[in-house]
């Protein structure tokens, strides 16, 4: 089943164009200064790396992490960095197997336009999956329905993350 739209994002093609996008040059670097202008649903972060909700997640508990330093290629990643985000990445996957409960996960960067990538700064997508995901909408709309806002998602994270310290 492929879904032709997300009944919770309809703002999402807007923030892609750039029609409702925040007037920064990167929004992961506004993320990580504290910029006002952007939502900020950081989870997690230290020196090096970060994890925050998607503000427009496939699935409940749906994450970035992310170097702070600003790259835009997993190659320009630090020694340092790269082993921290493999850190942060199996520390993460614990904390959504606590909290989520998923099945599964789809892990992945997007580089480049071509790939879907609305973002230049490197990141990485964790997003739990779930058994069962498609339901009486999914099937007759081709819509995908989310069933937690990303606030929810950010408090829930932010607690199962209070004690991460590497």
């Amino acid at each position: 089943m492929t879904f032709r739209k997300q009944l919770f994002i309809p703002n999402k093609r807007a923030y892609i164009t750039g029609l409702q996008r925040p007037s920064v040059d990167c929004i992961i670097c506004s993320i990580i200064n504290d910029d006002p202008a952007v939502s900020n649903l950081t989870v997690w972060k230290n020196t090096k790396v970060a994890a925050c909700a998607n503000l427009y997640p496939y699935n409940a508990g749906h994450i970035l992490l992310y170097p702070l330093r600003h790259i835009e290629d997993p190659r320009e990643l630090t020694a340092e960095e790269s082993a921290q985000m493999h850190t942060l990445l199996c520390q993460s996957l614990a904390r959504l197997d606590s909290v989520y409960h998923p099945e599964g996960y789809n892990i992945g960067y997007n580089i480049g336009e071509a790939s879907g990538a609305s973002i230049e700064h490197l990141h990485q997508h964790i997003v739990p999956r779930y058994p069962r995901e498609l339901g009486f909408v999914d099937i007759t709309a081709g819509a995908k329905i989310i069933i937690e806002d990303p606030n929810v998602t950010l408090t829930r994270l932010r607690e199962a993350f209070a004690d991460l310290n590497f």
